[in-house]
């Protein structure tokens, strides 16, 4: 599948590297000879100088034959034209990525659709919507929704009160395995578990269950439901914006922000929300505002450290849900081993958007979840496949992956040892980053 990617920014960079370690033919085209150089040596891809908007450039990059166009600068007009340009060339799929709302609105979107574009990528509201899904399963670190929401992802941070501490995984103190423990999250590495592997204090679990388990989990993991009402909001930045527009109704939000004129902006943008002109590094601030009145205190600003650094000032105030957007991708980790609660990254939310756009446009390409550094992937079983050669526990499969969970005939499955893969079966995997294409040989 060949895949061509226009502009090398953020989203971009992230996206190209970490299609780079799959089995597709992927070219990165941007004007600036210098971004492209960072990246050029490292990874398994091909680099081109051009304009993104330029009909010489996108013919001499081949885009007459590309399976999909992504753009994904940092200008959404730029984006659309560029779009608009590779499809009349040939390009089969495209996918631009916008800053604007109003191309959401569905009378709005199939105008572009003639122009071109098939796809949109709105990494604000992928934020928006991440954070609305925290705040409702505010005990987890991390909730995904996989098969049309009838297998869940859950990644919980656990503490002494859970009964899963100093256990391991063949010794669980359950009677029914109404889950599957796919990952371990420990200080700065993912770990893909065994029976033997031992769950510790402050262990970011993640697990695969199915909706009717969902609360087996959460008390396993000794968590409280909680319902979030009152939200303080740190930054008025375009992520903080889309979210106060998409859940006021949901939730009392109060916005701060060091910058007066945006502040008067947001005020008329936002009516039905408190915007407050100050700033919340201050702890005066924060306490003139109430914050150990809030349920959920969200740190939006443009700075990584900030955000990290004040979530964990609102944890001394007792404020029981904190979200930090973190966008630079070296501090996740970090951010991942100190008490903030969940972060963000839109990054990884465009990119696992744009992962499940490749499984639709082909369906030999299998990702459609991307954390930090492991990914999820719903495979399909092919004709005498190696995997279906003997029980799971039998077939000495490569380290750094574990089957979750099947879905055979719209069943849905949680596998074990003793679980026969069979030809058609769709598998749920999860595996560290980097290895997919080694375990896509299994499937084939």
């Amino acid at each position: 599948m060949k895949i061509i990617i226009a502009g090398a920014g953020e989203v971009g960079t992230h996206l190209a590297k970490m299609l780079s370690n799959e089995d597709q033919d992927i070219v990165l085209i941007d004007s600036n000879q210098e971004r492209l150089d960072v990246i050029d040596s490292n990874y398994n891809l091909m680099t081109w100088n051009g304009s993104t908007s330029s009909f010489a450039s996108m013919r001499d990059v081949g885009v007459a034959t590309a399976d999909l166009f992504i753009a994904v600068t940092p200008y959404e007009t730029r984006n659309i034209t560029s779009c608009a340009i590779a499809r009349r060339l040939g390009a089969k799929k495209t996918v631009a990525r916008i800053d604007n709302s109003e191309f959401l609105i569905k009378e709005n979107g199939s105008v572009l659709k003639e122009l071109g574009v098939d796809f949109l990528i709105y990494p604000e509201n992928l934020a928006a919507e991440e954070i609305s899904i925290s705040l409702k399963h505010n005990w987890a670190r991390y909730w995904g929704d996989l098969h049309n929401g009838r297998l869940i992802l859950i990644g919980v941070k656990l503490h002494d009160d859970s009964p899963l501490i100093n256990c391991k995984l063949k010794d669980l103190p359950v009677q029914h395995h109404d889950f599957h423990i796919s990952a371990i999250k420990r200080n700065n590495e993912t770990i893909i578990p065994h029976g033997n592997d031992e769950i510790q204090r402050d262990d970011i679990v993640y697990f695969i269950t199915t909706p009717p388990f969902i609360d087996t989990v959460r008390e396993l993991c000794g968590k409280k439901k909680r319902v979030v009402k009152k939200a303080l909001v740190m930054g008025g930045t375009p992520i903080a914006r889309r979210f106060a527009t998409l859940y006021h109704d949901q939730y009392h939000i109060k916005i701060i922000d060091d910058d007066r004129e945006n502040c008067e902006r947001m005020s008329t943008m936002l009516p039905e929300c408190e915007i407050v002109f100050g700033d919340a590094r201050d702890i005066e601030v924060l306490r003139e505002n109430n914050i150990y009145q809030y349920d959920a205190f969200l740190a939006l600003t443009d700075s990584s450290e900030t955000n990290i650094l004040t979530c964990l000032t609102a944890k001394e105030f007792g404020v029981a849900k904190t979200i930090a957007d973190v966008e630079n991708l070296q501090f996740l980790s970090q951010a991942e081993n100190l008490n903030i609660g969940r972060t963000i990254n839109k990054k990884l939310l465009a990119s696992s958007h744009i992962f499940k756009i490749l499984l639709d446009a082909d369906e030999s390409n299998s990702k459609f979840l991307a954390l930090a550094d492991a990914e999820v992937a719903e495979i399909y079983v092919k004709h005498h496949a190696k995997i279906t050669k003997a029980p799971v526990k039998d077939l000495r499969l490569p380290q750094g992956m574990t089957l979750a969970a099947l879905i055979r005939n719209d069943e849905i499955k949680l596998v074990s040892g003793d679980t026969q893969i069979f030809e058609g079966d769709y598998v749920v995997v999860f595996c560290l980053s980097g290895t997919i294409q080694k375990i896509e040989k299994w499937f084939n």
